[in-house]
C-alpha cells in the first residue's frame, strides 16, 4: 500500500500586503519580527524584498533617473522623520543651555 501525503494548499498573498511586509522593512524593523508577526516565513519576506527591490530598479531604468522607487521613497522619508526629530532634540537643548547663564 502507497501513503499518500496529505495535500498542503499554498497560500497566497496579495500585492499589498507584500507592499506593507516591505514597508515595514524600510520603517526600521528586522525582516525575523516582521516574519512573526505576519505569520510567514522568514525567507518570504526576503523574496518579497529583493522583488521590491528588482521591481523599482527596473521602474528607474525604464522612466530616467527623474523617477524614484517606492523603496527609495520610503527610505527618505524615514530619514526626513529622523532628522526632524534631532533638529527638534537640539532646538530643546539650545533652550535648556541658554537658560542656565
Amino acid at each position: 500500500m502507497e501513503s499518500k501525503k496529505p495535500q498542503t494548499t499554498r497560500r497566497k498573498y496579495d500585492a499589498s500586503f507584500k507592499a506593507e511586509a516591505v514597508k515595514m522593512i524600510v520603517s526600521g524593523r528586522s525582516v525575523p519580527d516582521i516574519a512573526r508577526s505576519l505569520g510567514v516565513g522568514e525567507n518570504l519576506v526576503y523574496r518579497w524584498k529583493k522583488q521590491a527591490l528588482e521591481a523599482s530598479q527596473g521602474l528607474v531604468a525604464e522612466n530616467g533617473p527623474a523617477q524614484i522607487s517606492l523603496l527609495e521613497h520610503l527610505a527618505l522619508q524615514k530619514q526626513l522623520r529622523e532628522l526632524q526629530m534631532e533638529h527638534e532634540i537640539l532646538k530643546k537643548a539650545v533652550g535648556i543651555f541658554s537658560r542656565s547663564h
